[in-house]
Parts: C-alpha cells; sequence; structure tokens
C-alpha cells in the first residue's frame, strides 16, 4: 500500500507450485491451508514443495496468460533447491474434490522447475541469513505466525464455483459482480512479514438472476509472474524487510545484485496490486500505490484474467505509479488520481478524462519532505490532499539500532490540508492550512460551500500505530470545515466509535451528502459490524447499525444503489440501495457473502450467500454491473 515502497523494491511469497519454508514460521498451524505444510528447514538449504500446476495458456480474448491452480489431487515432492536431496525421494498423493472449472481455467498441467541457478541458490541462501540472523521477525507487527493467523491466513486460487443462497433473494439491481481485493502471499514468509505486503488477490461474486459463483486468482503482477517462473521469493518485502540499517544495507546490497543478475527488472514494476480497484475509461483496474494499475477482466462465467500492466497509452514512465484511491466523478466520468515518492516532486496530481486517457502531470513541489498520503478528497471545484505524520525516516539515528522501520511516524510534525483547484495546470494556487492532530488515511467524501471546503474523514488519534500496532488504532470521524478566504479551520467529531473503511453512494463523490457507511474495528483491522452516519444533522448522528455477532468478522461495505441511473442527485434518494460485503465466521471456519438494506436502522439483511471456502480478510472492493462488465 506504500507508494514510498517502488524506490525501495517490494515483497516476496508464495504459489501453489512450489513453498518455501521458514525456520521462524510453525507451518504446521491449522489456520494455514494444506499446501502451506512445509518440513522443517535450516538456514543454508531450503526445502520446497512442489505441486503440478496448469500450464500458461493464451486466453482466446486478450494477449495475457494465467496461471491457475486446480485443487485437484497433485504430485507433492520434497525437493532442495539447485541440486537433488538424498531424502528427496518421499512421495506423498493427496486428493481433494476439485469444484467444477470454468472454461477459461481448463488448461494443461506443468510441474514447477526441480533445480534454479546457481546464483539464485546463492541469493536463497543469502536470504535466509539476513532473516535468520540479521533482521528475523521479532515484533508481533511482522511475525508471520501472529500476522497470518487465523483468517488471515492465505487461500488458494479458486476457479469459478457455484453458491448456495441460504438467505433471502438476491436483488436484481446486484446483477454484476462485486470484487474485493487483499493481501494473499504466494509464498509463505522465510522471515518478516508485514499485512500490507502480501501479493493482490481478488475474491469475486459474480451475480446472475440471482445465482452466484465465487471465483478467487492472484492479480498477476510482474512480481508475481518472476516468483511463479522462478520458484521463490526475489522481491523483498517493503513494509517489514527493511527495518533498521543492518537490515536496510544486507537487503538493499542482495536486491541489486538480483537486479545486475537479470533476475529481475525494475522498469516492468515491483507493486503488489493488492490494495483496491477501480472502474476507470471502461476499464477495471486492480491498485496499489506502489506501482501503475493492472487491467483485469471478469468473464461471463465469473473467472478473473489479469491483461496487463496499463501505463496510459505511454503518457505515464514504466517507473512511475498511481494512488490506489482514485476519484471518480459520476456525473462528468472523470477520473482523479496522484502518486507520491521519495524523490521530489513528493506529490504529483493529475486527471484522467471520461475516455480513460491521461492528462498531464501537476507537480506539488510545495510539500517538501516524503509523506504518507495513501487517499485524497475532490469536489466540483477542488482537490484535498493530507500531509500527515506519516513519512519516510531519513534519520540514521533513528534506524541505527536496527528496529526504525523506513516509514514510520514523525510525532513533532504538524499535520496539514493541502488544496488545489480541480482543473489546476500548476501548483501556484496550491494552498497549505495546518490543522494540528489531524491525520488521516482514509477520506470518505468532500464538498464545496460558499467560500469553504467541507471535508468528513477518520481521524487516527494514534498515528503511531499505524503500521506497528494495529490493534491499537483507534479512528474518530469528523468533519472539517476550511475557510478558502480567512484560513479559519473549524472541527466537528461525527463519531467517537473507532471507525475506517468508509463509503458513500458513488453518485455523491464530491457532492454535499448526508449518509457514510463505516467499518467498525475491534480492534482494527478486523471489522465487526457496519454504521450508518448522518453528518447533515448537527453534530452528526448514528443512524443505524449491523453487528456480525459473536466472532464474526467482515471488511469494508460497499454501496450500490438500487438505480442505474446516478447522473442527476437531486432526484435520488441517497440511501436507496443496498451494502455489500464478505463475513467470516471464526467459529465455524465458514465465509458469507452479504446483502443489507441501506436504509434500515438496523440495516437488515436482504440477502446472505454461502461461499464454497474461506475468504481471508482484505482490503477495498468495489461493485460492477453487469452492463459494465461486458465493456471490459
Amino acid at each position: 500500500m506504500d507508494a514510498m515502497s517502488s524506490s525501495l523494491l517490494t515483497n516476496a511469497f508464495r504459489h501453489p507450485k512450489c513453498i518455501r519454508s521458514s525456520s521462524k514460521f510453525n507451518t504446521t498451524s491449522p489456520s494455514l491451508p494444506h499446501k502451506y505444510i512445509t518440513t522443517t528447514p535450516s538456514f543454508h538449504i531450503s526445502s520446497a514443495l512442489v505441486i503440478q500446476q496448469d500450464k500458461p495458456q493464451e486466453d482466446p480474448e486478450s494477449s495475457s496468460t494465467t496461471l491457475t491452480n486446480e485443487p485437484t489431487s497433485a504430485l507433492h515432492q520434497q525437493t532442495v533447491i539447485g541440486r537433488r536431496s538424498p531424502s528427496a525421494a518421499t512421495v506423498t498423493k493427496t486428493s481433494t474434490k476439485a469444484p467444477a472449472r470454468s472454461q477459461h481455467s481448463k488448461k494443461s498441467r506443468r510441474t514447477a522447475p526441480l533445480q534454479t541457478s546457481t546464483t539464485s541458490m546463492l541469493f536463497s541462501a543469502l536470504d535466509d541469513i539476513v532473516n535468520n540472523f540479521i533482521d528475523p521477525p521479532l515484533r508481533p507487527s511482522v511475525d508471520p505466525k501472529h500476522v497470518l493467523s487465523n483468517n488471515f491466513a492465505p487461500v488458494e486460487e479458486l476457479p469459478p464455483t457455484d453458491c448456495p443462497l441460504i438467505e433471502g433473494t438476491l436483488p436484481s439491481c446486484l446483477d454484476g459482480a462485486y470484487i474485493r481485493n487483499g493481501p494473499n502471499p504466494q509464498y509463505l514468509p522465510k522471515g518478516p512479514y508485514h499485512l500490507f505486503d502480501g501479493d493482490g488477490m481478488l475474491h469475486s461474486i459474480r451475480i446472475s438472476n440471482g445465482r452466484a459463483t465465487l471465483c478467487s486468482r492472484y492479480v498477476e503482477t510482474y512480481k508475481y509472474k518472476i516468483e511463479t517462473e522462478t520458484g521463490s521469493p526475489v522481491f523483498p518485502n517493503v513494509f517489514s524487510g527493511f527495518n533498521g540499517l543492518p537490515a536496510m544495507a544486507a537487503r538493499g546490497a542482495l536486491s541489486a545484485a538480483r537486479v545486475l543478475s537479470g533476475q529481475f527488472n525494475l522498469t516492468n514494476g515491483i507493486g503488489l496490486a493488492n490494495t483496491s480497484l477501480a472502474f476507470i475509461g471502461d476499464k477495471l483496474f486492480a491498485l496499489g500505490e506502489s506501482d501503475l494499475p493492472y487491467q483485469i477482466r471478469v468473464t461471463s462465467d465469473g473467472d478473473i484474467v489479469t491483461i496487463r500492466r496499463h501505463n496510459f497509452g505511454g503518457e505515464v514512465s514504466s517507473m512511475s505509479s498511481m494512488t490506489a484511491h482514485p476519484k471518480i466523478d459520476a456525473q462528468t466520468g472523470e477520473t482523479f488520481a496522484f502518486r507520491y515518492s521519495p524523490m521530489p516532486p513528493f506529490l504529483t496530481y493529475f486527471r484522467i478524462d471520461e475516455n480513460g486517457s491521461k492528462q498531464p502531470d501537476v507537480p506539488i513541489y510545495t510539500l517538501t519532505s516524503p509523506a504518507f498520503i495513501h487517499d485524497f478528497a475532490i469536489t466540483k471545484k477542488h482537490a484535498i490532499f493530507a500531509d500527515i505524520q506519516i513519512g519516510m525516516t531519513t534519520n540514521p539515528l533513528e534506524l541505527l539500532g536496527g528496529s526504525g522501520s523506513v516509514v514510520g511516524a514523525d510525532k513533532k510534525k504538524v499535520p496539514r490540508i493541502g488544496v488545489i483547484p480541480r482543473y489546476a495546470s500548476d501548483e501556484s494556487e496550491m494552498k497549505w492550512f495546518d490543522v494540528p492532530g489531524f491525520n488521516i488515511i482514509h477520506a470518505i467524501n468532500a464538498w464545496d460551500e460558499e467560500d469553504s471546503i467541507v471535508l468528513v474523514a477518520p481521524n487516527i488519534l494514534s498515528v503511531e500505530h499505524t503500521l506497528e500496532r494495529m490493534e491499537l488504532i483507534h479512528a474518530s470521524v469528523e468533519k472539517v470545515r476550511i475557510n478558502l478566504k480567512t484560513g479559519m479551520i473549524t472541527r466537528s467529531p461525527i463519531s467517537t466509535k473507532n471507525l475506517d473503511f468508509g463509503v458513500i453512494n458513488p453518485a455523491f463523490m464530491g457532492r454535499k451528502n448526508k449518509y457514510g457507511y463505516l467499518a467498525v474495528g475491534d480492534p482494527m483491522p478486523k471489522i465487526s459490524g457496519v454504521v450508518k452516519l448522518d453528518w447533515s444533522i448537527r453534530g452528526g448522528r448514528e443512524v443505524g447499525c449491523r453487528m456480525f455477532g459473536n466472532g464474526c468478522y467482515g471488511g469494508e461495505p460497499f454501496f450500490v444503489p438500487k438505480t442505474k441511473d446516478q447522473q442527476n442527485t437531486d432526484e435520488l434518494e441517497e440511501d436507496d440501495g443496498y451494502l455489500v460485503t464478505y463475513v467470516h465466521d471464526e467459529n465455524s471456519g465458514e465465509s458469507r457473502f452479504l446483502v443489507m438494506d441501506a436504509q434500515s436502522p438496523t440495516l437488515d439483511i436482504v440477502a446472505s450467500v454461502k461461499l464454497p471456502r474461506r475468504v481471508p480478510y482484505g482490503f477495498h472492493g468495489l461493485f460492477v454491473r453487469d452492463t459494465d462488465l461486458t465493456k471490459l
């Protein structure tokens, strides 16, 4: 999720064809699927579990190839990277019943390479030395045993599989696909691992005429493909792999050696595409802010195909990136976006027209140091950025002890809000306003009022815990009004509950609205329910709530309007629609897809779909109507 990671490189992990073991990770944990169980390792020789896998085959409707993991009977063979092990004669057969596969996943089988080059073997051994001796996973926030527990554990890919409706009826306006993005490591961590470091996996529930089909596929990023072909991790974990100067020096040198040896090419991108999705210019994208978007497609039977890394027709550099939270104006069809960087300009704003063509960059040089800007907001006239207390740590003294992270909080810094005209061609009209104590990771909405702008967002009250101790995070939703003429700022709390991952009716993006729907942290990153807020009332008020129940946790809700016509907001009933999300029951181990009535004070369940297997907790989602899916 961090664009600054693009200069430091990015993560590593696992594909069903080859699983690398870790001396720090108890892979026999019952929370992990069978294929993630490995043998006892040592730092100098890495065991590998090889599973037969489908051959890549050209998709008839695109130039991409898709690797699928079929959970049918497979041959598991223990090997040693680089040479045959004397103990590698053990062969175990397992058999599981596979769900019906779509025509897009019927591909011939292949076996992962049993040997790698001497160079790769050397890099793997050096990785083990760094992970076991220089920078082992000592803190809970980067300890795989902690981070990948329960429903945070990764799952295999799943071809399109029918799902039974167990309650209610799926409304006709939900014909289309709800797709949720999130981290799902391709390889088990050999060292430190942060929740943000996992390879992107899309979980899509395709709905047609009241029937539902679930599919889970990796976003086939450049990183994913290189590591699939290599059979082992190649890219370092950015959020967990550069803690302290010794770790930075060791991992940086190893990454540089891999680049020089030709293992990977930085110009092809290093991102994970694990954060969100967006529908821009009749194209569907998986997003992660450390890279460019990856164009994807959902087929008529519900399968997910990665098409290509998208550079907007060559309008952006191959080394560039884009926010995972672009803002789309439903009335004009325009998309507004940005990227941030560890090098000047630290922030660059840009616009994509209704046809998907990127417009010229607007570099923001008045942002004078590298900052973590995950999200922003737009109005009809402005774009709003938050320069918060999270940024890149550059002080060597803070890293020398080996416990400081490259990305961290600076409590001495005064947070600011920057406002620039929506159609600015340069930063000459950029204005910055100090807002002490206001640290936002996500923005919910913003709008213009006379000489002011109004921003609604969750304020992180304990910003120092944002990356290190997420369970200690508490966010209070605030309405902030900035008078652009006088500079006067007023702040009003709307809710003191621990709320984040807020969404609205997409038709009201950048326009004055009443309602927001937010996830309840219990604690973060687990989501125990959904709250509906009305901020049109003085002081704001909670007007709807649904808790998922004991041991049940969900994710970000997404609002789907009942009507397709969202052009004239004056004639719309803003909350006339449904909230959708995935919910997992940790007691039974089952996951469901929930549809809730957004107008009901108790957010009544309209439909519940039982999923064929658990869906891990993730980040952000998107609903795409059937009429838009056909455009892909």
